[in-house]
């Protein structure tokens, strides 16, 4: 199968005052499109990190990060935003969306951030139309003029996999999906991510739980920053 993904000897560290936090010791996976991996780990073995460096919102001390075979060091500033904006999707722990929109609008902003003005305008009709299909696949339909704090935390959840799907990505990030959630609601969440791999959607996840991790049809375990199984 295609890779759509590759780390060769991926390196961090981050300045503490003083001294220097080493996070990735040369950490190297490769991702084949239309897989579900999980990347487990406790808290501190770089797993996070490492997924943000995937999805190019850090940047390695030295190492290689490929997307389709091109390396992501040579892109330039506007290649990275598009990259970060409509290749890439990201879904994380706390949500992070603005309590000032409601659903829909949370839902449609990459696809606002990816537009000027203009072009927004003559696609918003059916930007619009894919951000409902995809929020009533994720049974939110009842809920698209709501606000997040009017929501469960599932409900946000799925309202954060909605928008990280609108601009038809090929990488899902996901980091810590179901860490701020109870385990029924989580395991729900879980079940949504499995449906859309199986529809073809390439996924990363990042996991502190062996048994989340287990969903994945392949697991890759990080400790002290560096890649021990795979």
């Amino acid at each position: 199968m295609k890779s759509i993904l590759r780390a060769e000897a991926v390196y961090k560290s981050y300045k503490m005052g003083k001294q220097s936090l080493s996070v990735l010791k040369g950490a190297s996976l490769e991702i084949e499109t239309g897989s579900l991996t999980a990347i487990v780990g406790a808290s501190g073995s770089g797993k996070s990190t490492l997924l943000h460096i995937l999805g190019a919102l850090d940047k390695p001390d030295s190492g290689q990060v490929q997307f389709n075979g091109k390396d992501l060091s040579r892109f330039s500033a506007r290649g990275l935003n598009d990259y970060r904006n409509r290749s890439v999707g990201f879904v994380f722990q706390f949500y992070h969306l603005l309590n000032e929109l409601n659903v829909l609008e949370n839902t449609l902003l990459p696809a606002m951030a990816s537009s000027g003005t203009a072009s927004y305008l003559r696609r918003k009709k059916g930007l619009q139309e894919t951000a409902y299909a995809l929020l009533k696949r994720l049974g939110l339909a009842d809920r698209l003029h709501h606000r997040p704090y009017e929501l469960s935390g599932g409900e946000r959840q799925r309202v954060a996999i909605a928008r990280a799907l609108i601009n038809k990505p090929d990488l899902l990030l996901a980091d810590e999906p179901t860490g701020n959630l109870d385990s029924k609601t989580g395991f729900g969440i879980l079940d949504i991510l499995k449906e859309l791999n199986q529809s073809g959607q390439t996924i990363i996840m990042v996991t502190h739980d062996d048994r989340i991790a287990a969903m994945a049809e392949r697991i890759i375990r990080l400790l002290d920053g560096r890649i021990v199984s795979d």
